[in-house]
């Protein structure tokens, strides 16, 4: 369907998800609404389809006692099944709180206990296990759902259904009042609060952001007039269904523009089955942008000496290009149009990312490449993204400008228009679930303060962040600088998979920086270089050295006083498991504070290395003693005059 025909539904009558699946199982019910790949093949789900689950899935919960006002918790993968559940606890009345699947059991737990969820609808034997092992933390839950009955057999707790015995409770029900579950869907008003959504939770516990139906679609409405999605789009859903973005992808602006939300099989085999289905838009974090580029520069590494000169040809083309504002055929034809297809990019119309900051670098690598990519910002707190860039006004240093429906200011600007930035629009959130004082210290005046620091450009009305208030940094000498910026630029680098920068109250920057594990072993294999793990990897001379150039390259970029002085190569990978990172992989600067504090004084002592003597718990609870002594490396010309 052509941009000039595509009409979306009147969400003033179909105020609710429910009622807008009802709307299109009825007027387009053999329209494929979504795609999985399991066993490698692609099964189709129409409209009839999708909606008779939900409809099964909500009765059946019914029967159980689960109605308006109550929680229910959703685990696992991205499924099919997710946007079943959530969309029949939302038929009830209820509110979905969805939780990320790789969530520690704590972590399960907090957020179990205070949304005091009743029913939990779990994937598989793995989540299942994490609720089993809760049962005497979270007493509030009444019924573990789960989808796949495979390993189940050897497990007896009252509390367990299978999801077909859930659907055979509702096909029974509806058997016996064949009218109840439109009665119940139509009870729904687009006030009601559907979503319950986690925050990113970067210096404390996640919040639970209170969202509302009818705003949330009047806002993803609004998102569809800046960036229009059409009914034979396809969408190929990666990221975590509990991230606000995701929500708004593939739950509601599917269900308004009608796209084809596509699940692949399994994380290994994402970029081969996106390739499969050939996207017409995609959202990805910055960190699989960052992962996809440092995947192409790796696998150059092993190309032959002919294809490694033509990448390099093809992209130095292609960023003088870039920065000519055009595109170049010759580059295209060279390398980006068999790059592209390689990728699964070849068919996209639209690419964006959020949720946290992407690296110019990183842009315009995809720029280059022909990949329509733009940056999006928003909160959780006011339905995701709020600003885009236009197809044809994209800026490297910003985040576009706000949606029809929204509105930006700068708070208490300083003389270079820097403040922090203050919005609100349509699909703004009722306030934090039992969070009164959250919500009146972030939500002011009808206003969404955001914590952000950043300020509009005066020639093309387009919003710069520049970082998180509390994370700008100040050295001693009074230089301000932002981490983030320079930790953006450090991570194009395909060796370099996370970085923080340190600096605050310092008399210079310094960084620890973690290696990209697979990319760094596969350089070290090409050159003979034994290891044994990443702690033996990370440690060895040649790899400093190789992240020593990487850094001296970003520190060319720099201005003197920004420049990086001193840095090491930690001995382990950030882990959101260990509360190093968010979610949704933002960095937790105080946790890093508080948890490498010797190795921080260490940095900036006199030594020229730091012993380690700990233990670390991985994902499957086993344990770890690791002992080594980490290198620290003072670059030349870093610019400790000016910093200092």
């Amino acid at each position: 369907m052509s941009a000039g025909t595509v009409q979306y539904p009147d969400i003033t009558r179909y105020d609710t998800f429910p009622k807008l699946l009802a709307h299109n199982a009825e007027q387009w019910p053999d329209e494929v609404a979504m795609r999985e790949k399991e066993f490698g093949i692609w099964n189709e789900f129409t409209w009839r389809d999708y909606h008779d689950r939900v409809k099964m899935i909500a009765l059946g919960m019914h029967r159980l006692g689960i109605g308006r006002g109550d929680v229910v918790g959703i685990i696992g993968d991205n499924r099919p099944e997710w946007l079943h559940s959530e969309l029949a606890a939302h038929a009830l009345g209820a509110m979905s709180l969805g939780i990320y699947q790789d969530s520690m059991n704590q972590e399960v737990a907090y957020l179990i206990n205070y949304a005091e969820a009743r029913i939990i609808l779990a994937e598989d034997e793995e989540q299942v296990d994490k609720l089993l092992e809760l049962a005497g933390e979270c007493p509030c839950v009444e019924h573990i759902v789960y989808h796949d009955p495979r390993g189940m057999r050897k497990y007896e707790d009252d509390r367990l259904m299978s999801q077909a015995d859930l659907i055979a409770l509702g096909e029974e029900l509806d058997r016996e009042r064949p009218g109840l579950y439109m009665e119940l869907v139509n009870q729904g008003r687009g006030e009601d609060v559907a979503i319950l959504c986690t925050t990113s939770g970067t210096t404390s516990n996640p919040k639970l952001a209170m969202l509302q139906a009818g705003p949330f679609l009047d806002h993803s409405l609004a998102y569809l007039r800046a960036d229009p999605k059409y009914p034979d789009d396809n969408y190929v859903s990666m990221l975590p269904l509990p991230w606000i973005m995701e929500q708004v992808y593939a739950v509601s602006q599917a269900l308004i523009s009608r796209i084809t939300v596509n699940f692949v099989e399994e994380t290994e085999t994402m970029m081969s089955d996106m390739r499969e289905i050939g996207p017409t838009f995609i959202l990805l974090a910055p960190r699989v942008w960052e992962s996809i580029a440092a995947d192409v520069q790796s696998r150059m590494m092993d190309a032959t000496p002919l294809k490694q000169k033509l990448f390099n040809l093809g992209m130095k083309i292609g960023m003088e290009a870039l920065e000519q504002g055009r595109r170049s055929k010759l580059a295209h034809w060279l390398l980006f149009r068999a790059l592209k297809d390689r990728l699964g990019f070849t068919y996209l119309r639209s690419a964006a990312t959020g949720g946290a900051a992407l690296g110019p670098d990183t842009f315009k690598f995809f720029l280059a490449m022909g990949v329509p990519l733009r940056q999006l910002y928003g909160q959780t707190e006011l339905a995701g993204a709020y600003t885009i860039h236009a197809p044809d006004d994209v800026d490297f240093d910003s985040v576009g400008v706000a949606f029809d429906n929204s509105e930006i200011r700068i708070l208490e600007p300083d003389d270079q228009g820097v403040g922090e930035i203050v919005a609100r629009n349509s699909g703004m959130f009722l306030g934090y679930y039992k969070n009164e004082e959250a919500t009146r210290a972030d939500l002011r005046d009808g206003w969404m303060h955001t914590g952000d620091a950043g300020y509009i450009k005066q020639e093309n009305g387009h919003l710069v962040v520049i970082d998180r208030i509390k994370d700008i940094a100040t050295t001693a000498g009074g230089i301000h600088f932002s981490p983030q910026f320079i930790e953006n630029k450090l991570k194009f680098s395909p060796y370099i998979g996370e970085a923080v920068i340190l600096g605050h109250d310092k008399p210079f920057l310094t960084a620890i920086v973690c290696i990209r594990y697979g990319i760094v072993a596969k350089w070290a294999e090409q050159r003979g270089i034994a290891f044994t793990n990443y702690t033996n990897l990370s440690a060895q001379d040649a790899v400093y050295d190789l992240i020593e150039q990487e850094i001296e390259k970003v520190n060319a970029t720099l201005p003197p006083a920004h420049r990086i002085r001193r840095f090491l190569l930690l001995y382990k990978e950030l882990d959101a498991d260990d509360g190093e990172l968010t979610r949704t992989r933002k960095v937790r600067r105080g946790v890093i504070n508080e948890k490498y504090e010797e190795i921080i004084d260490a940095i900036y002592g006199d030594s020229d290395s730091v012993h380690v003597d700990t233990v670390i718990t991985f994902q499957d609870g086993t344990r770890s003693r690791i002992v080594t002594d980490l290198r620290l490396v003072t670059l030349p010309d870093s610019g400790e005059s000016s910093a200092a």
